[in-house]
């Protein structure tokens, strides 16, 4: 087995656990028992369970900054930003419970909450990055835990979201993207507000509860 098939299997094993159980009930013997690894196997892949949990927040990272952004080219930021975000969303798509169960933690453990949210801007750079927004210094740093925000009550909607075009969501992104806008810096001049974009015309005008904790 390849360090990158361990990484991933490994990964898989602890996603499935935490669609179970709480993030601070899976310990490392967990993990490894349920990807069928032993834990010198992982120890050299992860040095711990929260390790693992950033290394899934880096994969989907990766997975949304893999895709092209040359369709956005011609978009204003919001647009950008709202097609970025909702790419993470679909990537998200399977992990659900896993999400759910993290939501749970961080709303007992404000501790959890806050490193979550330092996962959660350090991401939000990367996604303004691929929205082609400046995320350099310490106004990049404002912008992404603005972002941060922005992102996690669309992911308190999306967890409860049971409609296959994911309509409730997009209304909260789009509307919470419209209330952050000019907190963002993304306004330069005049700026329509327009629901242009790929999926923004689709969405509807559902109402969703504000989320506790970034996802």
């Amino acid at each position: 087995m390849t360090v990158e098939q361990l990484r991933a299997q490994a990964l898989g094993g602890f996603l499935e656990l935490l669609a179970a159980r709480p993030f601070e009930r899976i310990g490392l013997g967990d993990v490894a028992e349920r990807a069928g690894v032993s834990l010198s196997e992982l120890r050299s892949a992860y040095g711990s369970t929260f390790d693992i949990l950033v290394a899934f927040i880096r994969d989907t990272d990766r997975k949304v900054l893999a895709a092209s952004t040359d369709d956005m080219a011609d978009e204003p930021p919001r647009d950008r930003l709202f097609d970025v975000l909702m790419r993470r969303l679909d990537v998200l798509a399977p992990h659900k419970a896993a999400l759910r169960s993290l939501a749970e933690s961080a709303r007992r453990n404000p501790f959890f909450a806050l490193a979550l949210n330092r996962l959660a801007v350090r991401s939000q750079q990367w996604m303004l990055a691929a929205a082609k927004i400046d995320a350099a210094g310490l106004k990049g740093a404002v912008r992404a835990q603005g972002l941060a925000l922005v992102f996690a009550r669309a992911v308190q909607t999306f967890l409860h979201d049971e409609d296959p075009g994911l309509a409730p969501t997009m209304a909260t992104l789009d509307r919470e993207l419209a209330k952050g806008e000019r907190a963002l810096g993304l306004i330069e001049g005049a700026v329509s507000f327009a629901m242009a974009g790929r999926r923004r015309a689709k969405a509807g005008e559902a109402e969703a509860p504000e989320a506790p904790a970034a996802a």
